[in-house]
């Protein structure tokens, strides 16, 4: 079986609030599919109808083959792993483990067995005996994938479930995941916010947003080739620069308007369109001497982490610039910028579509 969920003019009502609209997504057996979007976009209302926690107003959603329209939650094979853990206090791990496995008349020792292989495979075979009070955030986390994994389901669910951790305990538990993730062959769909997320431990990135699938693909595909200027400017940390331009009437330069009007030649034909969007990443300008800028702008804010110095002009809008050197610069001088053509971006001012140019 190619594929392991399969949802087809999946739609969601709420009264008059339409939700979901017309999702169609396949996902992969073994893959791990992450979706994103803002605040409000559907991806938690997607994730809650693929876990039957939601009823889908229209559409078919198909998991391992089957169709799950209007199955009960505990029918369809599904583990789903929450934001807030969700363990039982008053239970020890061991207990919150073998929860499901007893309900399901599973006997004590084999129940027993199966938690400490799974225990094993998480790192919590020392924790077995604590209360989920004694242990720290990471810890409960990890409790609660192993409840999900002691199931053996068709696909795993995620809801967000390292929002509630600190930076440095998140960049360290989304390695455990996808590790786990990879060990066990599972099929797991992600849910977050955070695109660094989606785009470290994804296979294939859904971008949503009110309820409709934007783009989806490989991470780099979104990063390298976004279809419009809403996941343009999701997907990448920094977002990208936006900058407001006319094309020349040489038909082949571009005019930025930063103020003052600033000419860049690309030497390739552009569209008919006289008004554009162009899109820069921060991190594909770069400073450069004076004589060889494409741009001009005023320093408004320098931050150096050491490493890496951020730099934002003095400029509406303003442009963001990252290079991974430290720079003397100082607000109100002048940066000269370069870029390489092949990383510029251009989109409809009307449509918010990509424009694609000739190489």
């Amino acid at each position: 079986m190619t594929h392991q969920i399969e949802l087809s003019g999946v739609n969601k009502y709420y009264g008059a609030y339409h939700a979901l609209r017309d999702i169609d997504l396949k996902i992969r057996k073994g893959s791990f599919v992450a979706l994103v979007g803002p605040s409000g976009c559907g991806k938690s209302t997607l994730l809650r109808s693929l876990a039957g926690l939601e009823s889908i107003s229209a559409g078919d959603l198909i998991i391992a083959g089957e169709r799950m329209n209007g199955v009960p939650p505990r029918k369809r094979g599904i583990a789903m792993v929450f934001q807030s853990y969700a363990l039982y206090p008053h239970m020890t791990v061991e207990e919150n483990l073998t929860y499901s496995l007893r309900i399901r008349g599973v006997k004590k020792a084999e129940a027993k067995k199966a938690a400490e292989e799974v225990a094993a495979t998480t790192g919590l075979s020392n924790l077995l005996h604590r209360y989920p009070r004694e242990l720290s955030g990471g810890q409960r986390q990890r409790v609660a994938m192993s409840r999900a994994i002691i199931r053996h389901p068709k696909a795993f669910l995620f809801d967000e479930p390292l929002s509630n951790l600190d930076a440095a305990l998140r960049v360290h538990m989304r390695k455990e995941i996808r590790s786990l993730h990879d060990r066990l062959g599972a099929t797991s769909v992600y849910v977050t916010h955070d695109q660094i997320e989606a785009m470290t431990m994804a296979d294939h990135v859904v971008v949503m947003r009110q309820g409709v699938i934007e783009q989806q693909g490989p991470p780099l595909e979104l990063y390298d080739r976004p279809v419009n200027k809403f996941v343009a400017g999701f997907i990448g940390s920094p977002a990208m620069n936006f900058i407001p331009a006319k094309v020349g009437a040489d038909g082949r330069s571009l005019v930025f308007e930063l103020g003052n009007p600033q000419f860049v030649t690309l030497d390739r034909p552009l569209p008919t369109a006289s008004k554009l969007i162009v899109g820069l990443r921060p991190e594909h300008l770069r400073l450069v001497q004076e004589g060889d800028a494409q741009i001009r702008l005023p320093v408004g804010v320098v931050e150096s982490t050491g490493s890496m110095t951020y730099i934002t002009s003095a400029t509406t809008p303003e442009i963001n610039v990252v290079v991974t050197d430290r720079q003397p610069l100082r607000s109100g001088e002048m940066m000269s910028l370069g870029f390489d053509p092949a990383h510029l971006h251009l989109f409809d001012t009307d449509s918010e579509r990509r424009i694609d140019i000739a190489g």
